[in-house]
């Protein structure tokens, strides 16, 4: 069954996207959003779990990596293009549980997203005015990817200590960090005509950066015409 661009977009149009390179501030910026004008947050991958029930290795082969890989030293230790290809092809295999997802949860509510919808596809769905890139530099993206305690990246820095060879497997994997960040990846956000934000170093200020996402979406005036 077809549905029409025109009708989606219409649907969604209390849904705000970011999206962009990691560690430039998209969760932050999100959270913020959320807090302040309550706005129902869904989070990277959000409901990634129950969307998987709802497939088959054969239908979605890059979704169900993780129950068909033989262990987790295969996934710290893959190659770079092979993980830049698996990070793409699962935002795609995704894209219409997402699309559908936020068609039920965006009638009465504001919503923010984390998201990894590609270019091609907000274009469609969303206006320009409730999209915001946040980018920051490869070096950037690679080198704060396991300073954060996140379970999940403490997780798979566990792994990679407990190879045979921790030291080779761990720059390996900082390798395909930078080539899944890297400046190319940084231009396609930049150059695809959507507003977009960069943070240039670790001390840029957050603050000023929600300021300009929030007037990007124009949620002070929207806040302040619904308060009217």
């Amino acid at each position: 069954m077809y549905i029409d661009d025109k009708l989606i977009k219409h649907y969604l149009k209390n849904v705000y996207f970011i999206n962009g390179t990691a560690y430039a501030g998209k969760s932050t910026i999100c959270k913020m959003l959320a807090d302040k004008y309550n706005m129902i947050h869904c989070e990277e991958n959000y409901k990634f779990g129950d969307f998987l029930k709802l497939t088959t290795k054969e239908t979605h082969p890059n979704m169900n990596y993780f129950n068909t890989m033989k262990n987790w030293e295969e996934f710290v230790t893959r190659d770079k293009e092979d993980y830049a290809n698996w990070l793409d092809n699962t935002s795609k295999e995704q894209i219409e549980f997402e699309i559908l997802e936020l068609l039920s949860i965006a009638k009465d509510r504001l919503v923010i997203v984390d998201t990894n919808l590609p270019h091609e596809v907000l274009e469609r769905i969303s206006d320009r005015s409730r999209v915001c890139y946040m980018v920051t530099t490869p070096e950037i993206s690679t080198n704060e990817w396991f300073n954060r305690m996140d379970k999940e990246k403490q997780f798979l820095l566990d792994v990679i200590k407990k190879t045979d060879k921790p030291e080779k497997n761990l720059k390996k994997f900082k390798e395909t960090l930078a080539y899944a960040n890297r400046q190319e990846v940084v231009e396609r956000f930049t150059k695809s005509g959507f507003f977009y934000l960069v943070r240039e170093t670790l001390e840029d200020d957050i603050l000023e950066k929600f300021k300009q996402v929030e007037e990007h979406f124009g949620l002070s005036n929207k806040q302040k015409k619904n308060e009217n």
